[in-house]
């Protein structure tokens, strides 16, 4: 059987995803059933212990496919990317509510009242989708009964024009890996954030968008380059914001930085090694 990438495929030698009966060996296969996160970024881990390392995160509002539920885990795959691992189970809601906004900004908070004094508040971060119900003041009421600042939000079905702009508010956040909000990303978490703010599906991991997104770009040195154009190395990618510059979230910086191509290119090649590809979305 050709071997399937377990990051996107839901399958342990006890268990797997019926989809996959016949393409995987598997004592047991099964139906999985869909639930939804309500916490605001929930980490998907690569076992179910809290001290495994964090593979991604996902966001309020996002369906999952559950597999398996033991010892407070939860064995999901990801809708939204399609990416497997496990989560808190107490993120996990069976009642699923379909959201009629996302959050636009990269944070804002959930209030107990219409009123921005109000406490305890909770963060919530791009792309966190939620149920609006009712229109109070300059705030939205949502289906659990908190509250947001309703220029905070857009319509679900509604994008930004400029993935670029939006990486760009990134600025300065702390680099975490695996992480997908302001308050801690990877360089592959922020071309993924970015892109579904403009309602593009992107993978998740650096390699899986150099083999998907855009298209390759000939390249002759380093000229040419456009704004928005990818840049990628084995396990790292950044983001064109002009022709000479670039925007990343780095282990060198520990945050998102913009700084030149050409310096990042000659620091980056003692670790990651020489470009190995630019592509244009």
């Amino acid at each position: 059987m050709t071997e399937l990438d377990p990051r996107l495929h839901a399958y342990r030698p006890d268990l797997a995803d019926a989809a996959l009966s016949g393409r995987v060996v598997a004592r047991r296969f099964i139906e999985p059933r869909p639930a939804q996160l309500r916490e605001a970024v929930v980490s998907l881990r690569s076992s179910p212990r809290f001290d495994a390392m964090q593979v991604t995160e996902a966001l309020m509002g996002e369906t999952v496919r559950l597999f398996d539920e033991q010892e407070g885990w939860a064995w999901v795959q990801l809708m939204r990317d399609g990416y497997v691992g496990y989560v808190n189970a107490n993120a996990l809601s069976s009642h699923l509510l379909v959201p009629t906004h996302r959050v636009a900004v990269p944070s804002t908070f959930l209030y107990p009242e219409a009123s921005l004094k109000t406490q305890p508040a909770m963060p919530v971060t791009l792309n966190a989708g939620v149920t609006v119900t009712a229109e109070v003041g300059a705030f939205s009421k949502i289906s659990d009964g908190r509250f947001v600042f309703s220029a905070h939000l857009v319509p679900a079905e509604s994008f930004s024009g400029d993935f670029v702009s939006i990486a760009s508010k990134f600025r300065h956040a702390p680099y975490y890996w695996g992480g997908k909000s302001v308050h801690g990303l990877d360089c592959s978490g922020l071309v993924q954030l970015a892109l579904e703010a403009c309602g593009i599906a992107a993978p998740r991991d650096s390699d899986m968008q150099e083999a998907k997104l855009g298209r390759p770009v000939s390249r002759d040195g380093l000229g040419g380059l456009r704004r928005g154009d990818l840049v990628f190395w084995d396990g790292h990618v950044g983001i064109m914001t002009d022709p000479e510059n670039l925007l990343h979230a780095n282990g060198f910086h520990m945050m998102v930085v913009e700084e030149p191509l050409r310096a990042a290119v000659e620091r980056i090649a003692r670790q990651y090694g020489q470009i190995t590809s630019i592509r244009r979305m």
